[in-house]
């Protein structure tokens, strides 16, 4: 299992638009892929359970994935996540 922790830093945090993108990522890849945030746990793959997170602006959320290409999905992740989603604001 490949995990990693990256601080959201875009200004809805982990919801709407953010949310949509960051589970279309991780749709892309095989992997089993989690995304935590303080004592919840969502499926990186369902955009339902990614929004129930409440990851707002500033929280730490944790990445991990299990299977052939996690290091790349945690990577792809947590990169997506470190650009802002590819808003620029």
């Amino acid at each position: 299992m490949v995990e990693k922790k990256v601080v959201v830093n875009h200004k809805v945090g982990l919801h709407a638009r953010p949310a949509s993108v960051f589970v279309q990522t991780a749709a892309k890849f095989s992997s089993d892929i989690t995304v935590s945030c303080e004592d919840r746990n969502a499926n990186a793959k369902s955009i339902l359970t990614v929004l129930t997170l409440g990851a707002h602006k500033g929280a730490e959320i944790t990445i991990a994935a299990a299977g052939e290409d996690a290091e790349a999905a945690v990577n792809a992740l947590v990169e997506l996540v470190e650009n802002n989603f590819g808003e620029i604001e």
